[in-house]
């Protein structure tokens, strides 16, 4: 069979629908593989490169009239008629908003796969090109932030002064909120993010940010992966936390879409107005309604008090070379899917849920929408068992701990009262250095630990040469060398132990 990759017809439109590293592995599962002459030019990828992984550089009219056509965005009028009867179109079709669309298409005769269709389970992560290109946008999100921001996101000291961090506000932890918390993160502004599912927040805080809970008494469970509608007592108390977040926030992102429905409106004119000058605003599900009142598709808008207002939806589309990767080897691992015997041939299995739930339209029957597919990671019900009763534990005497500290202090004194001047200050700075020790180690990010085994094995290397150096001394008493040897121990099994967690850790990180 023939794939046909045709040249994107949005005017806007950077992307392309495989790259050449994609038509060399399509190549391999036995398909021959046509290219519209031009058609990666956007996205940096020539003609020639796709010549030498096997594609035939053609005319528009020879890509649609393949057997497999792989695009972007949906098709128009003229692009479906240049189409054969019978063939298989790839591509995102917005099912739930395109009714008309999916009749055209079943009148056409045609078999419609939509890569935006995917169903959200582990399996077909590989195959979710929303995913794909939502990790693009969080990312590229900020970049526009950064562009429109009229400050750093870092804080600086300078010779003229401080200059403090960014306050960035993420609404929604899923791919794209996810992304571009890394990328706030990273740019060192101070990263808050909130989710509808409060499970997330351990996701949020594990990439430097702070979660930000809304405080009402219900938990929003997902069936099927996607964001579903708040109810009403989650909705009002979203609506204060947004308006709190506001008003101290230097960069706002949105991300919060629901399938088939508007995006809900969480940042209200009233918030917007409560905004610094000079603030900025990402609303990512402009396309979609918009999550920010005021914000307009395609656009910047800039409010009265000085707020900037992005709505673009190409998002993805500014970084075309990645984003065209990405989509392609999602295209190539779902013609891996359909194609078992490596035999060139496009063969679907209905019985698979994958596949199903992408077939939109099957030779020329309209097949939207799919059977549902629970991804529920609601605990299952729990039936009510007798009640267990524990038995109190027995209340220490208070005067047996009074009288355990009183002699520890008396002991403590006794101590101080035969030992040299010198051990009195010694052991005051010890103290501090444990309480000093405890809280900076206690803050430092789970991040960071790793670094900080660097640091504790530092520090135990100086133990381990002031204990040599006790050792050495020509008059070492029993009680010194004691000491001596027992603080070399446990500092050389601290040294130890930190390389060998080090390097595990490394080893994640590692392609095999």
């Amino acid at each position: 069979m023939r794939i046909g990759i045709p040249m994107e017809s949005a005017p806007a439109e950077t992307r392309v629908a495989a790259t050449p590293k994609t038509v060399g592995q399509l190549v391999k599962l036995g398909y021959e593989v046509v290219v519209e002459e031009g058609a990666g030019a956007k996205a940096s990828y020539p003609d020639a490169e796709y010549a030498e992984q096997g594609a035939e550089i053609v005319g528009r009219a020879v890509a649609w009239a393949a057997d497999v056509v792989c695009k972007i965005n949906s098709p128009i009028d003229a692009e479906l008629d240049a189409m054969s009867e019978g063939a298989t179109l790839i591509a995102m079709i917005a099912a739930p908003r395109s009714p008309e669309l999916l009749d055209d298409l079943a009148k056409r005769g045609l078999t419609v796969l939509a890569m935006d269709a995917v169903p959200r389970i582990s399996r077909a992560q590989s195959l979710d090109v929303l995913s794909s290109m939502a990790n693009i946008g969080g990312y590229r999100a900020v970049i526009e932030a950064a562009h429109e921001f009229g400050s750093f996101f870092t804080g600086q000291v300078t010779a003229a002064g401080k200059v403090p961090p960014a306050r960035v506000f993420i609404s929604g932890a899923g791919v794209a909120g996810l992304a571009a918390i890394g990328t706030a993160n990273s740019l060192g502004a101070v990263v808050h993010a909130t989710d509808i599912r409060p499970e997330v927040a351990e996701q949020v805080e594990s990439m430097g940010a702070s979660f930000v809970a809304v405080k009402v008494d219900e938990e929003q469970v997902s069936t099927d992966g996607y964001a579903k509608e708040a109810s009403a007592a989650y909705a009002q108390a979203a609506e204060v936390m947004y308006a709190e977040q506001a008003k101290v926030s230097d960069i706002v992102i949105t991300t919060a879409l629901i399938p088939g429905k508007p995006a809900p409106r969480l940042i209200t004119e009233e918030m917007v107005a409560s905004m610094k000058p000079g603030s900025v605003i990402v609303d990512m599900a402009a396309g979609a309604g918009g999550n920010v009142a005021g914000s307009v598709a395609d656009k910047l808008v800039i409010t009265s008090n000085g707020v900037k207002i992005i709505g673009y939806t190409d998002l993805a589309g500014r970084l075309p070379t990645q984003a065209s990767q990405l989509y392609g080897t999602n295209i190539v691992n779902l013609m891996k899917l359909v194609t078992p015997d490596k035999d060139g041939v496009l063969t679907l299995d209905m019985n698979d849920v994958v596949q199903r739930s992408m077939t939109v339209v099957g030779n020329g029957e309209i097949m939207w929408p799919p059977p549902a597919v629970s991804v529920s990671a609601a605990p299952a019900a729990q039936t009510e068992a007798a009640p267990v009763v524990k038995a109190e534990p027995k209340k220490r005497d208070p005067r047996i701990t009074w009288g355990v500290l009183g002699i520890c202090v008396l002991a403590l004194l006794a101590m101080f009262w035969v030992s040299p001047d010198k051990l009195l200050g010694h052991f005051m700075v010890f103290m501090l250095s444990v309480v000093i020790g405890y809280y900076v180690i206690g803050n430092v990010n789970h991040s960071l630990h790793t670094p900080l085994m660097s640091v504790t094995n530092a520090i135990s290397g100086i133990i381990i040469v002031g204990a040599l150096i006790g050792l050495s001394t020509s008059h070492v008493g029993v009680p010194i060398a004691i000491l001596s040897i027992t603080g070399i121990l446990l500092a050389s099994i601290n040294i130890f132990g930190g390389f060998v967690v080090t390097q595990r850790m490394l080893k994640m990180f590692r392609k095999a």
